[in-house]
């Protein structure tokens, strides 16, 4: 970490300041930062909340959420190749059973895991064609479970009935 003398000669902008101004101003770029992202979470809570009330949605997303980590649980302990567009189904599915909170939680989910599952393929693949394929099929797979049609339609052969 440089020292607060070399700090002026690295950002030029804060030459003849002292180190406490740069912590004050590192201090207010993550506060600002943090009421941004408070924010958009907030917005994005409040955009999805129905006339039911706060409660039943939270309640709704958790357990959408629990929906999809079991989801997640079964397709790791399945061990069945070309299983996962079913599981992702399911677990979506599960999630918009519960209302209008389990289909925010399962969106909010699914598009983080698009997300961090394109930019690990991105660097570790080099983003071919044939990654993007299957985040492309995984993710209609994820709107078709969400839209309440039935994800045994993604079900392979040979699966276990207890899935």
């Amino acid at each position: 970490m440089p020292k607060p003398a070399e700090i002026s000669t690295i950002v030029p902008w804060l030459e003849g300041t002292s180190s406490s101004a740069f912590t004050d101003f590192s201090w207010r770029k993550v506060h600002s930062t943090m009421r941004l992202f408070t924010g958009i979470v907030f917005c994005s809570l409040v955009m999805g909340v129905s006339s039911e009330g706060w409660y039943s949605f939270f309640k709704e997303a958790v357990q959408g959420a629990g929906d999809l980590c079991k989801a997640y649980w079964n397709l790791i302990a399945s061990n069945h190749q070309n299983s996962n567009r079913y599981f992702y189904a399911r677990g979506n599915y599960d999630a918009a059973q519960r209302g209008p909170g389990g289909v925010w939680a399962a969106k909010v989910i699914s598009r983080f895991r698009h997300y961090l599952q394109g930019f690990i393929n991105y660097y570790v693949s080099g983003n071919s064609n044939s990654a993007l394929e299957d985040l492309q099929s995984n993710q209609k797979a994820e709107e078709w479970g969400r839209s309440g049609k039935d994800p045994d339609h993604f079900r392979s052969d040979g699966m276990h009935k207890k899935y």
